[in-house]
């Protein structure tokens, strides 16, 4: 068999046998190789980093810069700087307004769980009490609870001392890692930081760039495709971190509200607790749900419940009208897709997979009707020609 029946020249011949041999190779060094790959990660993470940062600056810094391009002036240089600098400072902004509502907060509400524990404890040791009495089936657990929740006995105080010391023991024996991770991170932050206004202000001129190594390099139906898909994530991504921070603060508010109306406690924490945690999709909500009632729970039970039921009908509310308006519109995902990429990301990344999986998966979901669609219109253009021949081969009877 000669290379005119393999088809393979010899370059190829020779690049064939030369990825064998590295492939062999790889497999018998898999960890020498994936530790290598961690300590490049690690480098280059504050730049990776920097992208994201840049990318999430940039959607409030284009309307900005948008709306101070509408002001007619000689020297146009101020407009991108300007805008860079509005930016910063509204986020600086929304952070230290969140924190200074919040802190305070989360003080007085420390406080105030501390101060009514021991009375809910009481209260629920004698609720047990009565059902033990009501229910004698019931009873021995019902009893051991009970004694278990009593502030005065020695198992409860036991056992919260036992989980003290291995907690103080725990923190004690990780913090000199723990400072360290601190540093590490605020410097990576920091680089990260920089990059991205370094992307920032000159994000023209690097799309300009590489925009011309693409041009050089790559074929030109594939240079076209390849700035087609870097459009679609720009906007689907784009839309997708916006529409959520926005259905994110109208919760909250409307939380707020809500509690403020019939007289819940925690409402401003609890407002921005589920705010905050409503950025994680589908299931963030919730969690915001369990700790506020769990806080509410210790205040009064009866207002846990109706703040329960109260979340219900406002979650109904924001999925059916507030969601679709808002988030739909720029993810065009189907419900049991979004499910998918919101399981899939967070076994993989957390919560991070969660917020980057839903896009992703609204990328590749529009890629694949596009590609669904073009392959079917071309099949109809070819079997409408075969029909039409044999129409023509086979006339009607007359």
């Amino acid at each position: 068999m000669n290379n005119k029946e393999t088809g393979l020249s010899p370059k190829g011949i020779t690049l064939l046998v030369l990825g064998a041999v590295v492939l062999y190779w790889g497999l018998n060094h898999l960890l020498p190789i994936w530790n290598a790959l961690q300590f490049l990660f690690g480098l280059i993470f504050p730049f990776i980093l920097g992208c994201g940062l840049a990318f999430l600056l940039n959607i409030p810094m284009r309307p900005i810069e948008r709306l101070l391009q509408k002001i007619k002036v000689k020297h146009r240089g101020w407009i991108r700087p300007v805008a860079l600098l509005i930016t910063l400072l509204c986020v600086i902004g929304v952070i230290a307004g969140v924190m200074w509502v919040v802190v305070p907060q989360v003080a007085e509400t420390g406080a105030s769980v501390r101060a009514q524990f021991p009375a809910f404890l009481r209260s629920t040791q004698e609720w047990l009490s009565e059902l033990a009495v009501r229910y004698p089936d019931l009873g021995s657990a019902a009893t051991f609870l009970s004694e278990k929740l009593d502030p005065g006995s020695s198992g409860l105080m036991s056992s919260v001392m036992s989980w003290l010391s291995d907690a103080l023991g725990r923190v004690l024996s990780s913090s000199l890692s723990l400072a360290t991770g601190l540093f590490s991170g605020v410097v990576n932050f920091f680089i990260a930081l920089v990059f991205a206004l370094y992307i920032l202000a000159g994000k023209e001129t690097l799309g300009r760039q590489v925009g011309h190594l693409m041009e050089a390099f790559i074929p030109g139906r594939w240079h076209q495709r390849i700035r087609a898909l870097a459009a679609l994530i720009d906007r689907t991504f784009s839309g997708f971190f916006a529409g959520q921070c926005l259905e994110a603060c109208i919760l909250g508010f409307l939380f707020f509200v809500a509690m403020s109306i019939f007289r819940l406690p925690y409402a401003v924490l609890i407002a921005v607790l589920v705010g905050f945690t409503a950025l994680i999709p589908v299931f963030g909500a919730f969690i915001g749900c369990v700790v506020g009632a769990l806080l509410i729970l210790v205040h009064n039970p009866m207002q846990a419940v109706f703040f329960v039921v109260l979340f219900l009908v406002l979650q109904q509310l924001e999925g059916n009208l507030i969601y679709p308006r808002v988030v739909g519109s720029s993810v065009g995902l189907p419900a049991i897709w979004v499910l998918l990429a919101v399981t899939m990301g967070g076994s993989t990344f957390g919560v991070v997979g969660m917020l980057l999986f839903i896009p992703g998966m609204s990328v590749c979901y529009a890629l694949l009707r596009s590609a669904t669609r073009r392959r079917l219109k071309k099949k109809a253009s070819v079997e409408k020609p075969s029909m039409q021949d044999v129409s023509k081969s086979n006339p009607p009877k007359k």
